[in-house]
């Protein structure tokens, strides 16, 4: 059935409250944030509700409402959601739990869920198990509690599953305008994906940001990401499950590489979506997004009035995206003659305290650095207690630091290196003159890499959509390495000269047909380096009939030419994520491939630009290179042959569970690539 729009839930003119404590704290903040529509408590028992007549049922309302607040047990919930479906309201919030998020304890909560999502039929739904959402541009809410939010004329949209974490994010201090904040829970009919699109729709608000315990719906995500850009809103995500409990066992290398957690950041990173590590990254990243949008660049300036600040900036930009790039010759006269002959000329810039206090010289001096052409410049600034110190040299700074950016057209941001020493109302005022107000100095700079890199995807036209294919239903069978070449051999990709023999004589006999030396494996055999299924380096017949003699058991053998002299080793392969769908995987491979744990995803289809990139920053890819004077691999048949794996995946997408591709041997430069040893599981 389909779903109508969401915009008389978000934005209601109209509001109806179920229950008792809860829906009558509802009231008491429609009242609070100044809401000017009708709050109509309905009660059967009650007469009013904090001065306003309470209905006995939503019979007796005057009006159908645009959103209600169904503050009851779960099981009234159904016959109230039915009944306002049946009136046609505009949308509810269901705040009961012990629906599927309780169908571990409760055997009738998936039951109870499904049987919500029918008597919601098409009206829009939050939750269950969720508080709802706090609309502060209209002073709207249906929300049960306290909370930390005022009214705002613009400013970001915030979603989590999780309302304790909504609740905590209400209460923040760091000067960042929260036009929306929605709570979701089980999403049993209304994703977070499709509040955020709706969201995104109104021309108040400026980003979006998400915190995801898990995405339902791929295609929602990629619609969200495409209005996203089409628009110039930017979203970010702090997506949770990052620890080993989220990576799923099988019989592949690549899967152990492959997480929900590598694949959600590849898939987030394809479709332009930041991604945050923490909370606190997160409101600074919005912070960033909604002063400025996304940056044009990774190049960034800082100046300090302390070495200690200026080393602590720069530190914290190891590992990240972001480029302290050197000055320009034109900034270097202009800076040496506003701090004098005593300071070091950098970036980042320890200023010294010569210019302390000085609005001249500290606008000369901030002017030079942000006519450096850097997409953000920062000024490292602690401001002091006001009930013990005078700040007043710290309000002549950041008076010449927005001199400095209107002259200049330079972005700037003031970054506080504790988050105590940026008090709200300061961190409001330099919002209000165009400044980002920083907390935190590792923020600062996660918020700056996340800010380029939407703005480095979205600098380029969107690349096709992502793969979305069901997956069949049926039995899941392993081919063995014989035929799992043969399939991969189709599309191109080169596998090694060999033959299949059926004894120990056979393999013998035949062996010289391929020349010396050669490689024995037992065939049905997974792991077979583990099970000692494997004889490398055979140089003549007898040698592999001892070989295979010894393979004790083994019915069959793949004989295959030895590849010899490679420059490196890779993996190749293709996890099925459940969400997510099917995924590349790139790596260093061979038997210590989960030991030097250096891979990256290709979300699909991709292209050989993608695959190029994404193996330059592998550290098996200065290998390939030539490392320190070593001979260089043949990176061209490299991507080529990667590009062969993302064309079988994709044709196969339906039917297959799992590539793995280990190891693909990079031969001298010129000479091409093999693979050695490959698994292919696919649903029959």
């Amino acid at each position: 059935m389909t779903q109508r729009a969401l915009d008389r839930l978000l934005r209601p003119q109209t509001i109806a409250v179920f229950g008792g404590r809860e829906a009558h704290r509802v009231i008491e903040q429609c009242d609070r944030m100044g809401f000017g529509g009708d709050v109509w408590p309905v009660h059967p028992k009650l007469e009013e509700v904090h001065g306003r007549r309470c209905y006995r049922s939503i019979l007796e309302l005057p009006a159908v409402p645009d959103a209600a607040f169904v503050g009851v047990n779960r099981m009234l919930t159904l016959d109230i959601v039915r009944d306002l479906a049946a009136r046609g309201a505009g949308g509810a919030v269901c705040y009961a739990s012990g629906f599927s998020e309780a169908a571990g304890e409760l055997a009738d909560g998936a039951d109870l869920q499904r049987r919500l999502l029918e008597a919601a039929g098409d009206m829009p739904i939050l939750g269950p198990n969720c508080y709802g959402l706090i609309n502060a541009l209209d002073g709207a809410l249906l929300w049960p509690d306290q909370h930390g939010m005022q009214r705002v004329d613009r400013g970001v949209a915030i979603l989590t599953q999780s309302s304790n974490i909504a609740l905590n994010m209400t209460m923040q201090t760091r000067g960042l305008p929260i036009a929306y904040l929605v709570t979701v829970g089980n999403q049993a009919q209304t994703s977070l994906s499709s509040v955020a699109y709706a969201l995104l729709e109104d021309p108040r608000v400026t980003a979006v940001g998400l915190h995801v315990e898990g995405f339902g719906s791929l295609p929602a995500l990629q619609e969200l990401a495409l209005r996203a850009r089409e628009l110039k809103k930017p979203v970010v995500a702090l997506k949770v499950g990052k620890s080993e409990q989220a990576k799923r066992a099988t019989v592949s290398h690549t899967a152990s590489l492959s997480g929900s957690d590598a694949v959600a950041d590849a898939v987030l990173g394809r479709l332009g979506i930041g991604r945050v590590g923490s909370l606190p990254e997160l409101l600074e990243t919005l912070k960033l997004l909604h002063v400025a949008g996304p940056l044009t660049g990774n190049a960034i300036s800082s100046m300090s009035c302390s070495g200690g600040e200026a080393s602590l900036m720069a530190d914290a930009a190891v590992g990240r995206a972001v480029e302290f790039r050197a000055l320009r010759p034109g900034q270097v006269a202009p800076l040496r003659l506003a701090l004098g002959e005593m300071v070091t000329l950098s970036n980042p810039l320890d200023y010294h305290t010569f210019a302390w206090g000085d609005l001249g010289r500290q606008t000369d001096a901030f002017t030079a650095m942000f006519e450096g052409g850097y997409a953000l410049n920062l000024v490292v600034l602690d401001f002091p207690r006001t009930d013990r110190c005078d700040a007043t040299d710290w309000t002549t700074t950041v008076d010449a630091i927005v001199a400095a950016s209107a002259s200049t057209g330079g972005l700037a941001g003031v970054v506080a290196t504790l988050p105590e020493n940026m008090p709200e109302d300061r961190a409001v005022g330099l919002m209000t003159r165009g400044v980002v107000p920083f907390c935190g100095i590792f923020e600062t700079l996660a918020a700056t890499e996340i800010a380029s890199r939407i703005g480095r995807e979205w600098s380029v036209p969107p690349g096709p959509r992502l793969l979305d294919v069901p997956q069949v239903e049926g039995e899941i069978e392993t081919l063995d390495e014989t035929h799992a070449k043969a399939a991969l051999s189709a599309f191109g990709f080169p596998v090694p000269a060999g033959f299949v023999a059926n004894s120990p004589q056979e393999a013998m006999e035949r062996s010289d047909e391929l020349g010396y030396p050669v490689a024995l494996k037992g065939l049905a055999i997974e792991h077979k380096t583990e099970a000692g299924a494997v004889a490398l380096n055979l140089k003549d017949a007898t040698a592999v009939f001892d070989a295979a003699t010894s393979m004790n058991g083994t019915k069959a053998f793949l004989v295959e030419k030895m590849v010899e002299h490679s420059v490196a080793e890779l993996i190749i392969g293709a996890t099925r994520d459940p969400v997510f769908g099917l995924t590349l995987t790139v790596g260093s491979g061979g038997i210590l491939v989960e030991l030097l744990e250096d891979s990256a995803i290709l979300s699909l289809p991709t292209t050989r630009t993608a695959i190029t990139e994404t193996i330059s920053r592998l550290r098996i890819g200065k290998l390939i290179n030539g490392y320190r004077g070593r001979p260089k691999g043949d990176l061209e048949a490299v991507v080529v042959a990667v590009a062969a794996a993302a064309d079988y995946v994709v044709k196969n997408a339906a039917h297959l569970e799992e590539l793995d591709i280990n190891p693909l041997m990079v031969l001298p430069e010129n000479k091409g690539v093999v693979a050695v040893d490959a698994l292919i599981r696919r649903r029959r």
